[in-house]
């Protein structure tokens, strides 16, 4: 069964009497039920801002050359190539070439962390949900949902 809201999630709540919002969402001054939950969670989604496309891996590694100091070394390698300077060309090209696999496992490394960091500090909610209080990760949340903020929650 299909769910099909008749509310507009885009008012401005806030403008509105308690008794008038809990009507418009539909839920109830004990929470939503599991039910509730459930299809609004599956017509909704999940809480959250979607998340930006990741790279190709080699997108990230070009991108290791868009330095203004690499396009220094760049020019100074074809500068030292058109006066026959073979060694000092090669050893130019390969600092530019190792500072672009450095630079390309750095940010792997980092972006594994950033993900890393953004599971262990994952934001919770406190909700009332079939007449019970619960701490549920705020990726859950749906509208409707009754949330308790306290001193110090983010919003």
């Amino acid at each position: 069964m299909s769910y099909s809201p008749e509310f507009n999630i885009n008012q401005s709540w806030h403008a509105q009497e308690v008794d008038q919002v809990v009507k418009s969402l539909r839920t109830a001054p004990d929470g939503l039920t599991s039910a509730d939950v459930k299809q609004r969670f599956q017509h909704f989604g999940p809480n959250h801002l979607p998340v930006p496309p990741r790279q190709s891996l080699i997108k990230r590694f070009l991108r290791q050359f868009h330095n203004v100091l690499i396009y220094v070394l760049l020019a100074a390698a074809s500068i030292t190539a058109l006066l026959q300077h073979l060694i000092d060309t090669l050893v130019i090209l390969a600092v530019v070439l190792a500072n672009a696999i450095i630079g390309y496992f750095q940010e792997g490394k980092a972006e594994k962390a950033m993900h890393a960091i953004r599971q262990f500090l994952a934001p919770m909610a406190s909700v009332l949900r079939n007449g019970e209080r619960h701490t549920i990760k705020a990726e859950d949340l749906v509208p409707g949902d009754i949330v308790f903020l306290e001193s110090g929650d983010r919003v």
